[in-house]
């Protein structure tokens, strides 16, 4: 016998038809008798929430990440246009060295040397710079990144950086959006029940006196 690989064609069309039917009957619910005004309210509340936390919110971090992307790349672009690569010589460093066993899981981080390099325009400069070995000695060479004027620049972001943090700005943007829809919905809601148990203490403040009496009803 082969095994099932899934629900049955009668089980999908039962739930299929129970749907339908709990959607019918919360459409027939709004001529029932029973059904207050705060009641609509709080079925459009509800609707008008999950409209916006599955709709406005994904579209609002799409908007959100493609605008961050356009921006984003254009800044990579730039960057990778402005900045160049090329290798610093070691001259001193500029503190003491660490030992191999003073490195390790306690590498405090870059070390500072004196170094020169070349910038992208030939000229040659002199000065501070840091390099990410453990420990620098005079000769030593590093990779660094230098401006059109031939300055120490921080690396150029690469392109897939950049998508990443426009796709984490977009994820962030969709969950503000959905986090605002839900909480106005809430207050909404909670302020409606309150209007409803206003009107409960109303109607129970005129009803109440007279409640048990021979004749009213009670």
């Amino acid at each position: 016998m082969r095994a099932a690989k899934g629900p049955s064609r009668a089980a999908q069309r039962t739930r299929s038809a129970r749907r339908r039917g709990t959607a019918s009957g919360v459409w027939r619910w709004r001529d029932s008798p029973l059904c207050r005004s705060t009641d609509l309210a709080e079925a459009w509340v509800a609707l008008a929430a999950l409209l916006l936390i599955a709709v406005a919110a994904p579209a609002a971090g799409l908007a959100a990440g493609l605008r961050a992307n356009a921006s984003l790349q254009h800044a990579v672009r730039v960057q990778q246009q402005e900045r160049h690569k090329t290798t610093g010589v070691v001259l001193r460093p500029l503190r003491e060295q660490l030992t191999e066993a003073k490195a390790g899981a306690a590498y405090p981080g870059p070390v500072g040397v004196l170094a020169r390099w070349t910038a992208h325009d030939g000229s040659r400069h002199t000065g501070r710079a840091t390099t990410l070995r453990k420990a620098a000695a005079p000769g030593d060479t590093f990779p660094l990144w230098t401006d059109g004027r031939g300055r120490i620049v921080n690396r150029p972001v690469d392109a897939s950086t950049a998508a990443v943090q426009a796709a984490l700005t977009g994820l962030g943007a969709a969950a503000l959006t959905g986090g605002l829809a839900h909480c106005a919905g809430l207050l909404v809601v909670r302020r409606l029940v309150q209007r409803r148990y206003e009107r409960l203490d109303r109607a129970w403040a005129k009803v109440g006196p007279e409640w048990g009496r021979t004749g009213a009803g009670g």
